[in-house]
């Protein structure tokens, strides 16, 4: 459990409205007006958010996400540590989104559980090359990168600065 920032307005967008327009919130004509419209949004997000985590096949039961403006609160159980992590970088990586409130559950049936991953947030001039390199000591690991954050990452070549990555623990 924990709160995991991410950059607002990196991300993607997702369909059916990709995320909160930064700073510019509907212009109230009464007070309750402008609450009812937020709760609204920030419904609808949650919706799309849901949406996005299903339809990238993350393994999580009884997901609920709920949005407060920029922070996305995520409840569920999830069989893995990596899976959780999935799950928090899905919800993270799409505009509009600051911050992830995680409170999901991990039921490994394993005796040991997974270590947990580093998050790195990719940067101007970032390859997963160059990250492999940097994290590891060896370009040619990019692979573990890349597919430690498979479905979210389709192509090895397409990352974005202020995406955050899922860096796991380097294999012996």
């Amino acid at each position: 459990m924990g709160l995991f920032s991410f950059l607002k307005n990196a991300g993607v967008a997702l369909a059916g409205g990709g995320g909160k327009k930064a700073d510019t919130p509907p212009a109230p004509t009464v007070d309750h007006g402008a609450d009812a419209m937020k709760k609204f949004n920030d419904s609808q997000l949650a919706m799309r958010l849901t949406n996005h985590v299903v339809g990238l096949q993350l393994k999580v039961d009884n997901l609920n996400i709920e949005v407060d403006d920029d922070k996305a609160i995520v409840h569920g159980m999830v069989p893995t540590q990596p899976e959780k992590e999935k799950v928090i970088l899905a919800v993270g990586n799409v505009a509009g989104i600051a911050s992830v409130d995680d409170r999901m559950s991990v039921v490994e049936s394993v005796s040991v559980p997974a270590p947990a991953a580093k998050f790195y947030e990719v940067k101007r001039g970032d390859t997963l090359s160059k990250i492999a390199r940097d994290q590891y000591g060896n370009a040619g690991k990019y692979l573990a990168i890349f597919k430690a954050n498979e479905p979210m990452l389709k192509d090895p070549d397409k990352i974005y600065p202020g995406q955050m990555l899922r860096i796991p623990p380097q294999e012996k």
